[in-house]
């Protein structure tokens, strides 16, 4: 026994089991027999195999909630403003690009080339947005507050992580697992970016910190992230906050907002629990006038 295992002997703060990681360590120096080597032996929370078993999807569960919860605590996030939106619209200066190589399409195809370059203005104002909000480094009871968090991916979500980035500030990215390959955008900060198995638990993620909310003009995904928030907020499960619907051309074009609640399936006033954005200037004015903002000093980070 070493004089620094006899000093821990002693040490009345110290813990008498030994932790995980060097009782997974003791595993590694057992000698080799039949018995050590079968994967029954493994240690439980070693064993991958294990793991990944139809029945331990509960524990999974449990891992993919705790995770981020407990590493985004340490990191002193304290708040965040989410934004949501397509993985296809291309920023403003890719346009000219997109819109030459689609000039031989067919005029389908075409069109939809146009559409996405017709929208690259949100990409603009979500970089504007992040950069704006970070930048003002909002800190209250020693947690960094309206820190940027995104899906992690391409294009919208690129531009609300870049926007973070180039105002020297960190920001999050909550990647999931898809059958094709992707990567986190480059510009998530390494330590706050996370990768989900399950949708559920990427969506959970999103709003437990969640103070506002910016959602443009996006697909499927999009859709989901938006209306879970309304039902959420609508069903009095979360309390209300900021959401900002940037693109109202686009989500009047593909929902008809007003016939559900002219035929009675919404209230009308379910109409108020988002408001209408163009510009990032908007979005934040309505954030701060929310939370009574306006005109507060940034609180230097302990």
């Amino acid at each position: 026994m070493t004089d620094e295992d006899k000093k821990s002997e002693r040490d009345l703060a110290d813990r008498k089991f030994y932790p995980a990681d060097q009782e997974a360590a003791f595993e590694a120096k057992a000698p080799s027999t039949p018995q050590t080597r079968h994967p029954a032996y493994k240690l439980a929370f070693a064993d991958t195999d294990f793991l990944l078993r139809d029945e331990l999807r509960p524990v999974r569960f449990q891992l993919e909630l705790l995770k981020p919860e407990m590493l985004l605590d340490e990191a002193g996030v304290g708040s965040t403003l989410v934004m949501y939106g397509s993985a296809r619209i291309p920023p403003p200066e890719a346009v000219d690009t997109a819109l030459d190589g689609a000039k031989d399409l067919p005029d389908d195809e075409r069109r939809v080339v146009e559409n996405l370059a017709k929208k690259a203005k949100y990409y603009a104002e979500a970089y504007k947005l992040a950069k704006m909000v970070s930048e003002k480094s909002i800190i209250e009871g020693g947690k960094r507050q309206f820190v940027i968090c995104s899906g992690g991916g391409p294009s919208i979500m690129e531009a609300a992580n870049k926007g973070a980035s180039d105002a020297g500030a960190e920001s999050v990215g909550l990647n999931i697992v898809l059958p094709h390959e992707q990567a986190p955008n480059p510009y998530v900060t390494p330590y706050l970016s996370f990768q989900f198995h399950y949708f559920a638990l990427r969506k959970m993620h999103f709003l437990l910190r969640a103070k506002a909310v910016a959602v443009f003009p996006g697909g499927f995904g999009t859709f989901d992230e938006f209306f879970e928030l309304l039902t959420l907020i609508q069903t009095g499960k979360m309390k209300p906050m900021p959401i900002l619907l940037f693109g109202k051309d686009f989500w009047n074009r593909v929902i008809d907002f007003e016939a559900l609640a002219d035929e009675g399936t919404i209230n009308h006033k379910d109409l108020e629990l988002f408001r209408w954005c163009e510009t990032a200037e908007e979005a934040w004015e309505k954030i701060a006038g929310f939370y009574g903002l306006e005109g507060r000093k940034p609180q230097a980070e302990s």
